[in-house]
């Protein structure tokens, strides 16, 4: 049996729970006995069918095995924290799919989304590190060491990140940035997972290896 243990870094969700269900049984076929880890790239919420199905598996994960299981906040959570302080910003979060997380908790508003599950999202990080890799929702900019980034460009950022083939010393594994073709982006030094599976793409995972930065394959599902 090889025991090298494995990464497998997920792309941006939005609420497509039945294609993240598919997806992890796929990951566990494809890991099998071999140790390894998930990192959640963030975005878990809005537009999809069934963001609260979404937030309940991959919560229940994290809090299961918090040393195996990294979630990340993405934009799209941070919109959703931010709805709750100020009117604009809930309207801002609407606009970008937040009635669809509010119709799949039943809720008529931001106070019917359980408290617990806002803690959660609240807590979550903007960055992950292992010796090989950054794992960040939207990028890093370069010319900024990753743990003295803004985390603000964490969440948000596209250029001058995704033009500008800068080395952060480790490869950068991100979403945030929808491929429409449903493949995954490979750069030099960063590779997107973002393969738009809320707008009839796919949902997918880089798997990662110990040896090395970039990812040895990719798994997807699409909507059948």
């Amino acid at each position: 049996m090889d025991s090298t243990p494995l990464t497998y870094a997920i792309g941006d969700i939005h609420g497509c729970a039945i294609l993240l269900d598919r997806l992890l049984d796929q990951i566990a076929a494809h890991a099998g006995d071999r140790p390894h880890k998930l990192v959640f790239l963030g975005d878990y919420i809005d537009r999809g069918p069934d963001s609260a199905a979404v937030l309940r598996t991959v919560s229940r994960l994290n809090w299961a095995e918090p040393d195996r299981v990294t979630c990340l906040m993405g934009n799209h959570e941070r919109m959703l924290l931010d709805a709750i302080q100020t009117p604009s910003a809930a309207a801002h979060w609407m606009y970008n799919g937040g009635e669809a997380t509010m119709d799949s908790f039943g809720a008529r508003d931001i106070a019917g989304i359980p408290r617990d599950t806002l803690d959660w999202i609240e807590a979550l990080p903007t960055l992950h590190g292992d010796h090989a890799r950054w794992y960040v929702h939207a990028g890093l900019r370069p010319g900024t060491e990753a743990h003295a980034s803004d985390p603000h460009d964490r969440l948000w950022i596209r250029e001058p990140f995704l033009e500008a083939e800068h080395d952060f010393g480790r490869h950068v594994v991100h979403g945030h940035t929808p491929q429409r073709s449903g493949r995954p982006e490979l750069c030099r030094f960063r590779t997107n997972l973002d393969t738009a599976a809320v707008y009839g793409g796919a949902l997918t995972a880089g798997v990662f290896s110990d040896a090395e930065g970039p990812p040895m394959e990719f798994l997807q599902v699409r909507a059948r």
